[in-house]
């Protein structure tokens, strides 16, 4: 639904009394409407740093360029020249003394940071660090993006963080590509970690990334689940959209939309994971790409809540998950090389008043993918989560004005995302290029501040 909010503060007529009232005054977020571009780059103005002594430097700067990007290395002398996108390589920093580069390099930039632009910095792995000391300062990095997010976020500006292990460094491609475009505009003061763990694919598209791929998305029929389906259709593949037959009318007019079809299927069902296994390796010969999104709410404080009411949301949330999971891998129809995407919450990571089944069953993904990933890396199998935060769906509609007001302004970027940019994470992370990303949790949450 429309943010009423957003509108007043960008509207001539509106706008100043907005900010004479001391309110928020978020600006309309950067959203791509369409599939993957090959060259995202090609029309913004791209600056890239680095500290002394980075490892990541020139694989960074062959993404930018193979995106399209004239590079920059030197902050332009004209003052009305916004950046669009920055990338820093603080891969070289090993002692205290080093993390002066961050303020050096940014200190100058962030004024010149354009309205939407986008911010990613490359860190060394802290347990890849040879003293503690080094270690120290890569971790301090994951604090200065948080706080840079935080102060930027205001014009829309979103600042995230890639730990980078040794040896990964050509897995950049498609995190740059992500984090520095369009669909992270609700990803921001996230920390992610890329890693040589899951054998590489043989082929790594960066546009029209999912042609020829099969994507099962659970909880399809509306909100999240449908624009997943949406956005996975439009980078190819061909989706299987999977709900309970109580909403199977929505479900097939989703299916329809994407050009896929639908299987109208309860996941709690006890033959529920011998029948999915059945439908994908008949119509399909298997699967690529695996979203768990399915999940239903009941929520009450403990002390009133019933013992159906826990019970109910760990089967969906949880339970059905896992013993999907086990009969995909167990029969095979998981292929090599595909990629599991699980649907967390922000209440997995901050816990959340009257959620305790709720937030059990997200924070148990979290583990659960921690623990997954590893186990699959040899098949180059990827396994993340998502934890989504205030976004725009049925359910926020339907909250009390003050309710809804209040969560959308708990981040930093003021105001709530929207059911597509959730599905750009997750077909981010679908896609064979995120093959240096597993066993992630990202939050799409416009960095929210509970639980950052």
């Amino acid at each position: 639904m429309a943010d009423t909010l957003v509108k007043l503060a960008n509207s001539p007529l509106t706008g100043r009394l907005v900010r004479a009232l001391g309110l928020p005054s978020p600006i309309p977020l950067a959203r791509a409407s369409g599939g993957s571009t090959a060259q995202p780059f090609a029309d913004r103005t791209v600056l890239l740093g680095g500290a002394p002594g980075g490892f990541a430097t020139s694989e960074g700067r062959r993404a930018l360029q193979g995106g399209g990007a004239v590079v920059l290395e030197a902050l332009p002398a004209e003052e009305g020249r916004g950046l669009d996108v920055v990338l820093f390589d603080a891969t070289g920093l090993a002692k205290p003394a080093d993390a002066r580069a961050l303020y050096d390099f940014f200190h100058p930039v962030v004024r010149r940071l354009a309205r939407n632009g986008r911010v990613l910095v490359l860190a060394s792995l802290p347990e890849e660090a040879e003293a503690p000391a080094a270690a120290a300062v890569a971790r301090g990095v994951e604090g200065f993006v948080r706080s840079l997010g935080k102060e930027a976020g205001r014009r829309g500006v979103t600042a995230n963080l890639a730990y980078v292990a040794r040896g990964a460094e050509e897995r950049l491609a498609a995190v740059v590509r992500f984090f520095c475009c369009a669909p992270s505009t609700y990803v921001s003061g996230q920390a992610v970690r890329v890693t040589a763990e899951v054998r590489a694919p043989g082929a790594v598209p960066l546009h029209e990334a999912l042609r020829g791929k099969v994507a099962l998305v659970t909880g399809a029929a509306r909100g999240i689940g449908a624009a997943t389906a949406e956005r996975l259709a439009q980078e190819g593949a061909r989706v299987v959209c999977l709900d309970v037959p109580a909403l199977e009318e929505a479900l097939r007019a989703t299916a329809k939309a994407v050009g896929g079809e639908a299987l109208a299927l309860d996941v709690t069902s006890p033959d529920a994971p011998a029948r999915l296994v059945a439908t994908l390796k008949e119509r399909h010969g298997g699967v690529d790409v695996v979203v768990h999104n399915a999940g239903i709410t009941r929520d009450r404080t403990l002390a009133k809540m019933t013992p159906e009411a826990w019970d109910q949301v760990l089967a969906v949330n949880l339970a059905a998950i896992v013993a999907a999971d086990e009969a995909l891998l167990a029969s095979g129809a998981l292929r090599d090389e595909g990629r599991l995407v699980y649907l967390s919450s922000i209440s997995g990571v901050a816990g959340n008043f009257g959620q305790a089944n709720y937030a059990t069953s997200k924070a148990a993904l979290i583990g659960y993918v921690a623990a997954l990933a590893p186990r699959l890396a040899p098949r180059g199998i990827c396994a993340n989560a998502v934890a989504p935060g205030f976004i725009e769906t049925a359910m926020v509609a339907r909250m009390p004005l003050m309710t809804r007001e209040v969560g959308r302004r708990l981040n930093s970027l003021s105001q709530g995302g929207q059911p597509r940019d959730v599905a750009e994470l997750v077909t981010f992370l679908s896609t064979p290029g995120a093959f240096g990303l597993t066993g992630n949790t990202i939050r799409a949450c416009g960095q929210g501040l509970i639980g950052a």
